[in-house]
């Protein structure tokens, strides 16, 4: 297993295999998109199956593929196809958007993909259409239908904003009644691919405060080892409720994640400003066994917290950087 300095076991790897993205949210970039990452720069597909190989081979069981919107990718279900067969593998999800991925429902069930999640922050057409600033609210619903249709677990990410969509709060906790759905409400964080500063005010206590005055019989549920999530059950409700403290990160002290972006970088901490391209070591030519001692070395270094790494790495422009160029 890969363990970092302080003892933590390392088994879960988040893929983005691309930056771009086919929404334009206001809490991840700017209205005119990014400057988007060459296509010689990213990771071909043999690429990405290699280091998830060499990942699995040293103990990570769990991959869960993001971007930008992984469906965007050229071939994107092929490549999810050969990640599912890698030996050791035990958990492949996916975080999308939505918007392309009902046509691949049936696919993600046959791989054997464990779970969806799924970015949704508001349930009205109107607010969706501010904060994406696209008109796909229907399809991100269909969406959201056909996999509760064919049996996947959804989980709901919803990034609060003040001012934008905490009104969405309760009627999206309202959707655990019924629903075998997880919700999710997300701390804002500074990755805007700008340099717009965000207001805290809704942060974890704020956000559980607000649920927990409608719901005051809400009560804690344990959380999984390693969980990003404070989860909670409102009695008599099909699914669960749960708080990301995205960026007050409290949940750092048994982290098990670390991060490939589109473009090779391991990065051991969202927070992390610098990494070692792998995609290029690859093309250095280096063999599987150097690749392994290259990320055991780096995952020794892993930050104790998101505070340190963005203490010893981050500068004032890599924190405005979008979560779609991190791996989102």
């Amino acid at each position: 297993m890969l363990t970092d300095q302080f003892g933590r076991s390392i088994n879960y790897l988040r893929l983005a295999i691309v930056d771009r993205c086919n929404l334009r949210c206001t809490y991840c970039m700017p209205e005119n998109g990014l400057p988007w990452i060459k296509q010689n720069e990213l990771m071909t597909d043999e690429e990405m199956l290699r280091i998830c190989s060499v990942f699995t081979e040293l103990g990570v069981d769990k991959i869960r593929i993001t971007g930008g919107e992984p469906f965007v990718r050229k071939n994107s279900i092929g490549l999810i196809q050969s990640i599912s067969q890698l030996a050791g593998l035990t958990d492949l999800s996916i975080t999308t958007n939505g918007l392309l991925t009902e046509q691949y429902i049936p696919l993600l069930k046959k791989y054997g993909i464990k779970s969806v999640n799924l970015s949704l922050d508001t349930l009205d057409k109107e607010r969706f259409f501010k904060i994406t600033r696209r008109k796909s609210f229907d399809k991100v619903m269909k969406t959201l239908d056909g996999l509760l249709q064919y049996g996947l677990k959804v989980k709901i990410n919803t990034v609060v904003m003040e001012g934008q969509n905490t009104e969405d709060i309760i009627p999206l906790v309202m959707l655990t009644k019924e629903l075998p759905v997880d919700v999710r409400f997300i701390e804002e964080m500074p990755f805007n691919g700008g340099n717009n500063d965000i207001s805290l005010k809704w942060n974890f206590a704020q956000i559980y405060n607000h649920i927990k005055n409608h719901f005051p019989e809400i009560q804690k549920i344990d959380d999984p080892k390693s969980s990003t999530s404070y989860n909670y059950k409102i009695p008599g409700f099909t699914g669960d409720v749960g708080i990301i403290a995205a960026y007050t990160r409290s949940f750092c002290g048994d982290c098990n994640r670390i991060r490939i972006t589109p473009s090779g970088i391991l990065r051991t901490c969202l927070y992390e400003g610098t990494g070692v391209n792998l995609k290029d070591e690859i093309r250095m030519g280096k063999t599987d066994e150097a690749l392994k001692n290259i990320i055991i070395s780096s995952i020794h270094k892993k930050p104790k917290d998101g505070w340190e790494a963005q203490k010893l790495s981050l500068t004032t422009s890599q924190i405005h950087q979008s979560m779609a160029t991190i791996g989102g």
